[in-house]
């Protein structure tokens, strides 16, 4: 016991002085989760209002799929990106493979379905008279989309917060593509299994209470965007 309270006080001070390993590895990983999450909401949001409004044969198999990919195993996305941006990939000539930008893109694919998702769930709970009114004025797709988003935004919003927690907290992702290499794709995930297993159990443990911050930041917004949800 005194050995874990000696390792909390002095993962605290690490934390606290601002150690400039920490605070590189926790700015990666939270601008490589962010831009990721991003990317997926250029596409999951209009994803999501379509599917959550268009009627088209196959609907129930689309809305079954997101639902299964809502629960993809990183290391399985992992795989497939590495495959995509490895030497022998069709990406390969890029460059991507031990880079951020390898990074996003897998973490980007993990967090589209969770975006689209909760997107559809965040539209086809409001009001139906919405998209009435919306269409007797003549609005197009594009209008109605957009007034549909705005009308949903509080949802709209924690499909994305819930989307950047999926992706800040995992580690396949981020091992398989980016290598874990110290200054430049080290995320705090990653840190933490290469910091332990080294026997570096403070530095370890200031991550993970620099982790367990942000999922309480994110858990905290998702409570307050979901209590505004109509």
């Amino acid at each position: 016991m005194d050995f874990l309270l000696a390792s909390l006080s002095a993962a605290w001070h690490l934390l606290i002085g601002a150690d400039p390993e920490v605070v590189g590895i926790v700015w990666t990983s939270l601008w490589i989760a962010a831009t990721a999450t991003a990317l997926a909401a250029l596409i999951g949001v209009p994803a999501g209002v379509l599917v959550a409004l268009a009627r088209f044969r196959g609907r129930g198999a689309v809305l079954l799929g997101l639902n299964t990919l809502m629960a993809l195993p990183t290391v399985v996305v992992g795989l497939f990106v590495y495959g995509l941006i490895s030497r022998q990939g069709p990406l390969g000539e890029w460059g991507l493979l031990f880079t951020p930008a390898g990074i996003v893109l897998g973490e980007c694919i993990l967090a589209l379905p969770i975006i689209a998702n909760l997107t559809v769930t965040a539209v086809t709970a409001l009001d139906p008279r919405l998209l009435a009114t919306c269409r007797t004025l003549g609005g197009g797709p594009a209008r109605v989309g957009l007034a549909v988003v705005l009308e949903g935004r509080h949802g709209v919003l924690a499909a994305l917060v819930a989307g950047f927690g999926r992706v800040v907290a995992e580690v396949g992702v981020a091992m398989m593509l980016g290598g874990n290499i110290r200054w430049y794709t080290r995320t705090m995930t990653t840190a933490i299994a290469l910091e332990t297993s080294k026997g570096e159990f403070v530095l370890g443990l200031a991550l993970g209470l620099a982790l367990l911050g942000v999922a309480f930041a994110v858990n905290a917004a998702l409570f307050t965007l979901r209590g505004r949800t109509p």
